[in-house]
């Protein structure tokens, strides 16, 4: 059975054989459901709590 994973920056469900996977030096794995989230997390460095389209977004 293939497992489903979320977005580490959206929490949105990532369907099997898409998204990318991103693994830093210290071996945490990141997962995200598209190069927006991506760019979001890694270049532009947003964090998810601030973000209103993201499930994680404190209200």
């Amino acid at each position: 059975m293939v497992e489903r994973r979320n977005c580490s920056f959206c929490g949105s469900e990532i369907e099997p054989g898409t998204g990318k996977i991103f693994v830093r030096k210290d071996g945490t794995v990141l997962y995200f459901c598209k190069n927006k989230c991506h760019k979001n997390m890694l270049k532009l460095k947003r964090v998810p709590r601030r973000i209103r389209w993201s499930k994680y977004h404190s209200k």
